[in-house]
């Protein structure tokens, strides 16, 4: 029997969720510059520091599809827990290996690989729990989701800014095990503040690319996915740009450079907060779409060079926007995905951004070299300004029509046919259309049938 969906959400699990997003993101934060510390304090080569960055995201991209699946098979809260829990002892014996003289530069690579292996399974093990904790409700998925991306940003604000207050103190190695006790924490929230909930299994079990192929196969879900990534090409223009931005025109002033990057997480940490709101009153895409376009727009002042004040206020405001947009975004993604494979879908986009932001960054350093940061910004701003237009036009004109908290999609012995289009006007057995039934709808510039007019509904597996 088929139990209806909470109508607020649980905030003990809710809470302990963010809590953990909160404290591990923290530990990852303060590895990124902790770990590229240690590097260079070991061994003063930036050429081997760059090979530890790049052994950390390798993996992501690699295994990050193929980790789908293992999200899949033990579920949401299980792989969490054996992320963080896995995570500990492998950045604890960087240190470790180091005090006793056994840390060699291929170990050290290795172990690095290792950390890269559990982030994407971690992220998507993080959404892909929401369904669990609020329902099916677009609503309450957006607000949860915006919660996640507060506890996130507020952890990229400050765990740099840890790190670089306890690396002269303590030194790099210590601060590593700070790092490793983070994910600790976080492992331990988890395992008592959020509930154990029977995890989705599929009458088959979907090959590795099923997520991929889905996307791919979806008319709303794929352009979606398309926006992510090449917003996570882009984005990297905007991070490569900015500390030559400071050292250029303001004399090499690392204080103004770090005043940029805490603008941005300012910005994205307020955003959060009011994310949380106005989930509540506008529909979860139209409000993406609106946010794409409010985004772009303080960007403009980036080609144009102006005081380092007007840039700060102009980062502030961009990154106001993403939470706004990345919440909603989420929740359109794992709700109109079959709960079979909401998992490989979510691995297979972080993967596929995964390896759009490394590109983004060579495309960055090479525009910077031959012509400048002025043609960089220039090219960034434009590229985003007609994503987010594109985007936020069909976005905002497309039919959502708003499914009740209370309705729950069939067990799996029931009509497919009937499934998730009750609010859609077609009833199970209908043979035609229902009064007031949605007729037609554009999104992202394709034209759907009606039955695919429910933002939140999708192909079930068969």
């Amino acid at each position: 029997m088929q139990t209806s969906a909470p109508a607020k959400i649980e905030t003990g699990a809710v809470g302990g969720l963010v809590a953990a997003e909160l404290i591990s993101v923290l530990g990852t934060r303060m590895t990124f510059l902790a770990l590229p510390w240690f590097v260079l304090v070991t061994t003063g080569s930036p050429g081997k520091m760059s090979l530890v960055l790049a052994a950390e995201i390798a993996p992501m991209a690699i295994l990050g599809i193929p980790s789908g699946a293992l999200v899949q098979r033990i579920g949401s809260r299980s792989t969490m827990l054996l992320a963080d829990f896995a995570r500990a002892p492998i950045l604890a014996a960087i240190p470790l290996l180091h005090a006793a003289g056994m840390l060699s530069f291929p170990l050290l690579l290795g172990l690095v690989a290792l950390l890269g292996c559990f982030m994407p399974p971690y992220y998507a093990s993080q959404r892909t729990i929401l369904p669990e904790l609020v329902g099916e409700d677009e609503r309450l998925m957006s607000q949860g989701n915006s919660l996640i991306e507060g506890g996130a940003a507020f952890s990229a604000l400050i765990g740099p800014a840890i790190a670089g207050l306890l690396i002269p103190f303590i030194g790099a190695p210590n601060v590593l095990y700070v790092d490793a006790a983070t994910y600790f924490v976080a492992f331990l929230l988890v395992l008592v503040l959020v509930p154990r909930r029977k995890p989705v299994v599929a009458a088959m079990r979907p090959k590795v690319l099923a997520g991929v192929r889905f996307l791919l196969g979806d008319k709303l879900l794929g352009p979606l996915a398309a926006v992510v990534v090449a917003f996570g090409f882009f984005m990297p223009g905007v991070s490569a740009g900015l500390p030559v931005y400071a050292f250029t025109e303001f004399d090499g002033s690392a204080r103004i450079a770090g005043l940029f990057y805490a603008a941005l997480g300012a910005g994205a940490l307020v955003g959060s907060l009011v994310a949380v709101m106005a989930v509540r009153k506008t529909a979860p895409l139209r409000l993406s779409g609106l946010a794409m376009l409010a985004f772009v727009v303080p960007l403009w002042v980036l080609p144009f060079l102006p005081p380092w004040p007007v840039v700060f206020v102009a980062l502030f405001a961009a990154m106001f926007c993403t939470p706004l947009i990345n919440g909603p975004l989420i929740a359109v993604l794992t709700l109109r995905t079959p709960d079979e494979l909401r998992a490989m879908v979510i691995t297979a986009v972080i993967s596929i951004n995964t390896l759009a932001a490394p590109l983004g960054f060579v495309a960055a350093g090479l525009v910077i070299e031959r012509w400048g940061v002025v043609p960089l910004f220039t090219a960034v701003v434009v590229g985003i300004t007609w994503m987010a237009v594109a985007t936020a036009r069909s976005s905002c004109a497309i039919a959502m029509p708003t499914r009740s908290p209370s309705r729950r999609p069939p067990s799996r012995g029931q009509d497919q046919a009937a499934s998730w289009t009750v609010r859609a006007g077609r009833a199970r057995g209908s043979r035609g259309p229902k009064r007031n039934a949605v007729r037609s709808c554009r999104v992202l510039g394709v034209d759907l049938p009606p039955r695919r007019c429910e933002w939140a509904s999708g192909p079930r597996l068969r």
